[in-house]
Formats: C-alpha cells, sequence, structure tokens
C-alpha cells in the first residue's frame, strides 16, 4: 500500500484505536512503541492489511477484464462451431480468464440465465420473456441434410413442398429448429413425417445415414458436414430460418471479462 503522511497516520491510528476501545501504542516525545495488546493483535492487523491489498488487486485486475471466469449457456450448434474460435481470442487477449460452457435446448438455456447459473446465453427462437434481454441477433438458415444419392439432390432448389412427405428424423420438441420446423409444416396444415426423432443433432446425422429418412439442421452445425456420404442444402424457404440471440438477464451488470467475450462473439456472429 502507498505510504501515508505522518499525520493522517497518526489520525488513523486514533481512529483504530478508539473503534478498539484499547490503545495500540504507548507514545512519549522520544518513542512510540506497541503496548502489550498492540503487539497482540499485530499478526492479525497484518493479515487483515494483506487480504485487504490482495481484494485491490484482484478487483482491479478484473475490473480489466484480465480475471475472471466466464460462464455461457449455448446452444449446441454453436458450442461445437463458434465458440471455441471465440474463447481462443479472448484467452489470447487475456490468457487469465477462465470460461464454462454449458450447451443445451434453447429452453434449457434460457432457464440457465433466468437463474444466473450463468452470465450469457446464446439461444434460438422468438425471446418472449420479460426477465431476458436480447443484446445481439442473428438469422441461421436451416438446411437438408439426406444421402448422397437422394434423388432430392438433383433438385436446383429444395422447397417446403418438396420435402412434406419424406420420412423426416427431427430433434425433439423442446429444441429450436424442431419449433421452425413445426411451425413451417402447420402454415401448410401438415404434419412432419416422422421416421425419428432424437435429442441430439449427431444422433440425427446417423440416423440419416442408416437409411431411415433425412433431416433438418441449422446451417451453422458441424454435424452437417461431418459424414462424407451425406449432403446439405438450404432449404429455399423464409419459414426455415431461425432467430439466434446473445442473451442476458435483464437489469443485470456484466463483469468486464464477460462484456469482453460478448464484444468479440458478437463481431464473430456478424
Amino acid at each position: 500500500m502507498s505510504r501515508m503522511p505522518q499525520p493522517a497516520l497518526t489520525v488513523q491510528i486514533r481512529k483504530l484505536e478508539g473503534a478498539l476501545r484499547c490503545r495500540l501504542l504507548d507514545r512519549n516525545s522520544r518513542s512510540v512503541e506497541l503496548t502489550r495488546i498492540g503487539r497482540e493483535l499485530l499478526p492479525t492487523l497484518q493479515r487483515t492489511l494483506h487480504d485487504i491489498d490482495a481484494i485491490v488487486v484482484d478487483s482491479h485486475a478484473q475490473s480489466a477484464g484480465r480475471f475472471g471466469t466466464v460462464r455461457i449457456a449455448s446452444l449446441p450448434s454453436f458450442a461445437a462451431s463458434l465458440l471455441p474460435d471465440v474463447i481462443l481470442a479472448c484467452r489470447r487477449r487475456n490468457p487469465g480468464l477462465g470460461f464454462v460452457v454449458r450447451d443445451g435446448v434453447a429452453s434449457r438455456v434460457i432457464q440457465l440465465v433466468r437463474a444466473e447459473e450463468v452470465d450469457l446465453g446464446i439461444t434460438g427462437g422468438d425471446i418472449a420473456e420479460g426477465e431476458i434481454e436480447s443484446l445481439h441477433q442473428v438469422r441461421d438458415r436451416l438446411c437438408l441434410v439426406f444421402p448422397n444419392t437422394h434423388p432430392i439432390g438433383r433438385r436446383r432448389s429444395i422447397k417446403l413442398q418438396d420435402i412434406l412427405d419424406l420420412p423426416l428424423v427431427l430433434t425433439d420438441p423442446a429444441t429450436s429448429v424442431r419449433a421452425v420446423v413445426d411451425a413451417a409444416f402447420v402454415s401448410l396444415g401438415k404434419l412432419p413425417v416422422m421416421a425419428c426423432e432424437t435429442t441430439y443433432m449427431m444422433t440425427a446425422v446417423a440416423m440419416v445415414r442408416a437409411g431411415l429418412g433425412v433431416t433438418i439442421l441449422p446451417a451453422s452445425a458441424r454435424e452437417i458436414r461431418a459424414e462424407r456420404g451425406l449432403k446439405s442444402r438450404p432449404i429455399d424457404d423464409a419459414a426455415f430460418v431461425r432467430q439466434v440471440s446473445i442473451v442476458k438477464k435483464r437489469n443485470r451488470t456484466l463483469l468486464p471479462a464477460a462484456q469482453a467475450f460478448l464484444e468479440i462473439c458478437t463481431a464473430a456472429m456478424k
């Protein structure tokens, strides 16, 4: 800690003695010595000053965004594709940062943000909750994933009408992708022809590879490029686009480290 002028130091010591209701120093015109109580309290006071110094140093580091843990909840498609590069960029700038990633479906992301178990969320679909604030939005086009030999691959463009009667492998209704697919079919008064329902996109891809049907996944998903024997094509229909948002709990201040992550992530999503 910085040195304090002698008169100011004397005033502070007298205030401390008043608060403790005991004399810490014996003073005379030639010397100043610790009292017995002062000698007994000295180790405790030294530890307290050391702890205060550490708090000041840590708070300055956190305020500068050089230290801390950023907690993120994310859709699996973005957790596997976007987040590794964003986190790497953050750590290159500030190696002292740590990260916790919770990947899950859109409803789970919102739940974690609402409960303040994470600082930020990357979620899909419309944000209808008053407790959640959207900080940045992008649009993620959905693609049809099918075997190389499937006849639909010969079409110049793939529209909703082209897949109405195809057996589909779809992710479960809690996912933002499934919500988009169901809404598109309902708009035509149809229901998807379900061949299989899965939780994870990689499982859906495996089912397509096995020949159970075709699947619909977001363009951001690495899974659409995971199998050499499969192709993916955008669905040429305005309904097959999901909104993806970076969100936080409304009226909550982000830590500087989380704010730095947000800036890098926003730039990467443009």
